[in-house]
């Protein structure tokens, strides 16, 4: 079991700088799923975002009310297979092309990255990429714990005999190498059923990414993730973290709690039923208190007997169930905050990105809490994105978009044995064979 645990997830071949590239991605939340199906073109760098060698042209979305799935993990594989093949079904017929393979969003299965330093000695003099490899794959598989699998290696810098800072080290003459690198992980269980939903539906999984580094690619410019930025992924069942620190993703973290929190707490508040208490949320869900609305009063109809009277509730009421539900996901962030590189990065911003974020107040109740500039992000740099899809709970399913043009700053595993065993294509061949070999 332990190979396994050890292992990556499935990681997507580098997209070509002169080629177009069809692509599609897949985010399974806990409220909703979105498919997003786009066109890659090659095009000159803007200037906001130098990054990205490719623009996306969207040519096909759907977003479908999720099933089983709770807190970003799967928890019925028929519901949620039902689900992602309709989701999928669905963004075909628009984009008017069948779907082989999906990027695909992690978001529950605790994420966690560490930032881990290796180091070995070089017997050539000169550093190769084959030094490089072996340096990586070992810290990788130092900072894997049991039962977790890695979404993420990216090294952050190097080191040539204990001089840190080194940009690219291939060719350069030193004693000992050394890497650092952030290593993202989640929980081994929670990626291998998600890709067995996947499976489910004949769909291969091309890459898996964790959805808060996939939502910073796509709402960051590249001057904030270059000062110091830390995006904060708010989903329905979960609270995802990426810090970035001189243009590099360095530190994920993240928790089980989300929307769907402040919507239970809704419900039992004003003893509505879960369905009222979303609508209730979207509407007039607000983290401000005071104000002259706050005594307007409404009614709310009764979970339960459809004759009894509705009840009536002041909006002050309601604010004040969103606002301690929000306060305490806000101070969970700051904590988490405080234990990564951001704490050092006196500079750095915030930004909310998820459908969480979008309640009224919250950039202001997130500013007070995390004592710094905050602002919700959309994804930037799209061509002709539909009104719906500009928002930020579309920020993981863009992001994923944007995904392979960054794939080429992560260590991939190498795999040579197997590849001649098997006669496919390496990382490429099904993916089944990732989870066969884990059960």
């Amino acid at each position: 079991m332990t190979g396994l645990d050890r292992n990556q997830t499935p990681k997507t071949r580098p997209v070509d700088h002169k080629r177009t590239a069809l692509v599609a991605s897949l985010d399974v939340g806990t409220s909703k799923i979105a498919c997003m199906i786009a066109r890659l073109k090659p095009s000159p760098p803007s200037e906001a975002l130098r990054g990205r060698t490719h623009a996306v042209e969207l040519i096909g979305y759907s977003q479908i009310q999720s099933r089983g799935v709770k807190a970003g993990a799967v928890v019925d594989l028929a519901e949620c297979e039902q689900a992602v093949r309709q989701a999928v079904a669905l963004a075909e017929r628009m984009a008017k092309v069948r779907v082989e393979s999906v990027l695909l969003s992690v978001s529950g299965g605790r994420l966690q990255g560490a930032l881990v330093e290796a180091a070995a000695d070089i017997r050539g003099g000169a550093v190769t990429a084959d030094d490089v490899t072996r340096v990586t794959s070992t810290g990788m598989r130092h900072a894997t714990g049991e039962g977790r699998t890695v979404l993420h290696a990216l090294p952050v810098g190097y080191a040539l005999d204990g001089v840190k800072g080194i940009r690219d080290p291939r060719g350069m003459v030193a004693r000992q190498f050394g890497v650092d690198m952030n290593v993202v992980t989640a929980d081994a269980t929670v990626a291998r059923n998600l890709m067995l939903v996947v499976e489910r539906c004949h769909l291969n999984v091309e890459a898996m990414a964790a959805s808060p580094y996939v939502a910073g690619l796509s709402v960051l410019t590249d001057d904030e993730a270059d000062l110091g930025a830390a995006v904060i992924e708010m989903g329905a069942g979960s609270t995802t973290i990426a810090t970035y620190s001189a243009g590099r993703f360095v530190h994920a973290s993240g928790f089980a709690l989300g929307g769907q929190h402040v919507t239970m707490d809704l419900a039992r508040g004003v003893g509505a039923c879960i369905a009222d208490a979303e609508r209730i949320k979207t509407l007039y869900g607000t983290v401000l208190t005071g104000g002259s609305d706050a005594r307007e009063l409404m009614s709310v109809p009764t979970a339960g007997e459809e004759h009894d009277a509705p009840q009536i509730v002041s909006r002050a009421t309601i604010a004040n169930i969103v606002r301690h539900r929000a306060e305490e996901i806000f101070e969970m962030v700051r904590d988490r905050l405080a234990d990564s590189p951001f704490a050092a990065e006196p500079r750095a911003r915030v930004v909310l990105s998820g459908g969480a974020s979008q309640l009224t107040g919250t950039v202001e109740l997130a500013t007070r809490i995390l004592n710094r500039p905050v602002r919700i992000g959309r994804p930037l740099g799209f061509g002709r994105l539909p009104n719906e899809a500009k928002s930020a709970s579309f920020a993981v399913p863009a992001g994923l978009l944007v995904y392979p043009q960054y794939a080429h700053l992560e260590h991939v595993e190498p795999r040579h044995t197997r590849q001649l065993r098997t006669g496919t294509d390496g990382y490429f061949g099904k993916v089944g064979r990732w989870l066969r070999e884990g059960f």
